[in-house]
């Protein structure tokens, strides 16, 4: 990709609502990649958080590209 150049990602979230009440957030396409809220919002949240980290651990900074709009979310509903 060349200097600037922007790259859109798409990755799935699951967001499981844990037996003690609380949320369990995770990116399958990541491993290791999760987290945990008191919320189902704040477990969203905290998931695109945790996603953005992950990727920039990988480059090793946080390219300016990188913004909510540029990561896509979807989220799998269980059935």
């Amino acid at each position: 990709n060349g200097a600037g150049e922007v790259v859109i990602m798409r990755l799935g979230i699951r967001i499981i609502h844990e037996a003690r009440g609380t949320y369990r957030s995770v990116c399958p396409s990541l491993p290791g990649c999760s987290s945990r809220g008191q919320t189902y919002e704040e477990a969203k949240v905290k998931i695109e958080e945790a996603i953005i980290g992950y990727l920039a651990a990988l480059s090793n900074c946080v390219p300016p590209q990188i913004e909510e709009e540029v990561i896509e979310y979807y989220e799998e509903v269980a059935a």
